[in-house]
Parts: C-alpha cells; structure tokens; sequence
C-alpha cells in the first residue's frame, strides 16, 4: 500500500518497509498448524475419521477430521504469508474460525449449557484442552489482523534534465555565454594637411592668392606627357603702359 504525503518542500510516499510482523506471526502459525497436524495423522491413522474415538498428543484428543483442520489451515496460512495484507487477512479468517470452535467445543464439553447443534455430537472429539488451544488460536489470530505495518518514507527525487545544447553556434554564444562589453574605439582625429609648396611659385602669391599682374601666373600646368612645366600667364597691362604685341 502506497500513500503520498508532503513534508516541508520535500514530498514522498509512504510504503510498507519490508518483511511484516505480521507475515512472520503467519508464518510461525502456519507451521505449528501443519506439525499439529502432521503428528495428530501419526497418532490416529485415517481410519473412523469422524468418530468420537480419539487419540491424545500432548494432552489434547484427536481425530482425522481434526488433524485435516489443522493442516489446511496450516498449508493456507503458508501461502497467505507471503504479503502483508493476506497475513492479516489470514489473522481475520483464523480468529472467526478457531473463535467458532472454541464456542462449539464450550457448549460439547457442557461449560456452555445451551447447545443448538447437539445433533452433531462431536465430530472434532473436542475436550477441554483443545477449547483453550483453539481460544488461543483465535487469540493469535486477532493479533495478526491487528498489527500495524512498519511503513517508511520514499522521497522522490526530482527528475534529471540535461542541459540544452545548441546547434546554432551564434546562438549559443550569445546565450550561453557572459556577455563581454568592449570599449568603443577612439576615432583619430585627422591631422591638418601640409602640402609642400612648388619653388616656382612666389610665396606671396601662395598665401594671397594673388596673381602679380606684372609677373603674370606661374602656377605649374601638367601636359600631355604627364610633366608638369611652369607656365607664365599673360600679364594684365598696368594702367598707362603700352601694349605689347
């Protein structure tokens, strides 16, 4: 039998813990029925088998019949053993059955004065001895269908889950990973451009941007061939002086 139960965060399920006591009382009752049994058939031998004649074993008279209720309840306590529920259902059966006996063999055996199954006469060959071995029978009985089961606590364990793997290494990475912050890179900031200054050219008309009128343009011109040669621009005349041709 199985209950689930919760304790705290942890949650479980209460299972009967093992071999029972009450498999082993069955089992111990069992063998003691069928050596009963056993040696009440070695007393008495199978013949008149339901006679008033008896034989004794320790005391208590027999019959075949007899002996035949104490091996079967015997052969059915040995197979009822073998769980812890059948045990102490055994242990009802015994005390209902043996409890009947012990009454019937009261009122053969006169303690009880009423008798409503005197027509029977004594199938058993029931004395007085054999009423208290069948009360304490039925006492043992009662014990077994009484008596409570060791249980204990199984814990379940949380289920075991891998680790997702990710076919996409970006993915991964981006995931799977510590996030890295790199620095943002500095821009250069670009330098002023000096450009070299052609000796050719009058520094006064580099910086003015002035063209001498006298003097004329001398800025290099590139030419076909890819030289470059400096070339003189006609000069602007000057007020009052004469053309040249």
């Amino acid at each position: 039998m199985t209950h689930s139960t919760t304790t705290g965060t942890a949650s479980g399920r209460v299972k009967v813990a093992g071999l029972q006591p009450a498999q082993v009382l069955t089992a111990l009752l069992a063998v003691l029925l069928l050596a009963a049994g056993v040696v009440g058939f070695v007393r008495t031998g199978f013949g008149d088998f339901a006679g008033d004649r008896h034989a004794e074993v320790f005391g208590f008279h027999v019959n075949p019949l007899h002996n035949t209720v104490h091996l079967a309840t015997g052969v059915l306590g040995l197979l009822m053993a073998s769980g812890s529920a059948l045990s102490r259902l055994y242990g009802w059966i015994v005390l209902l059955a043996y409890g009947a006996v012990t009454a019937w063999g009261l009122m053969i055996t006169g303690v009880l004065s009423v008798n409503p199954v005197s027509g029977l006469g004594n199938p058993l060959a029931i004395n007085n001895a054999d009423n208290g071995l069948h009360a304490g029978l039925a006492l043992a009985g009662l014990v077994i269908a009484i008596l409570p089961a060791r249980r204990k606590i199984v814990v379940d364990e949380p289920a075991y889950e891998p680790e997702a793997h990710h076919d996409d290494p970006v993915r991964g990475n981006r995931f799977d990973q510590p996030t890295l912050h790199h620095p943002a890179p500095e821009r250069e900031v670009p330098k002023p451009r000096v450009e070299a200054m052609d000796p050719t050219v009058d520094a006064s008309k580099a910086t003015t941007g002035k063209v001498d009128p006298v003097a004329g343009d001398t800025r290099p011109v590139q030419t076909r061939g890819g030289d470059t040669r400096p070339t003189r621009t006609q000069p602007v005349d000057a007020p009052g002086a004469r053309p040249t041709r």
